[in-house]
């Protein structure tokens, strides 16, 4: 089995978690974790096929913003909300606040590149 990459806590860049904050599909997944605790990659109500899901949730792992722990088959998603914290006070709570707050945005499906000509 590989083994996962998560950057130590003194390795998290701040350009890293703002970059894996800044697509709706990870702050959505992000919220959802936040709100209900560790989750199974397939637990997360977004309308992408299931490789966009697992390269949203590598890009949040390899930035330092959550942990993926392997259980069995599935891959259960955390917040790093410590390490992130210790890092960058209060940046987790006031982006997610933020997306909270304005409504989150109705997250659109995919579409193939035929469809939309």
């Amino acid at each position: 089995m590989k083994i996962l990459f998560h950057p130590d806590r003194k390795d998290i860049q701040l350009a890293s978690v703002l970059y894996a904050l800044s697509d709706p599909i990870r702050l959505s997944i992000i919220s959802d974790i936040k709100n209900n605790g560790e989750q199974a990659c397939n637990c997360f109500n977004v309308p992408v096929a299931k490789s966009t899901l697992s390269h949203h949730a590598r890009t949040l792992r390899e930035a330092g913003v959550i942990y993926t722990r392997v259980q069995g088959t599935q891959r259960m998603l955390s917040l790093r909300t410590e390490d992130l914290n210790a890092r960058f006070p209060g940046l987790l709570d006031s982006v997610l606040n933020a997306y909270e707050a304005n409504g989150q945005p109705a997250l659109v499906a995919e579409t193939d590149e035929k469809d939309s000509n």
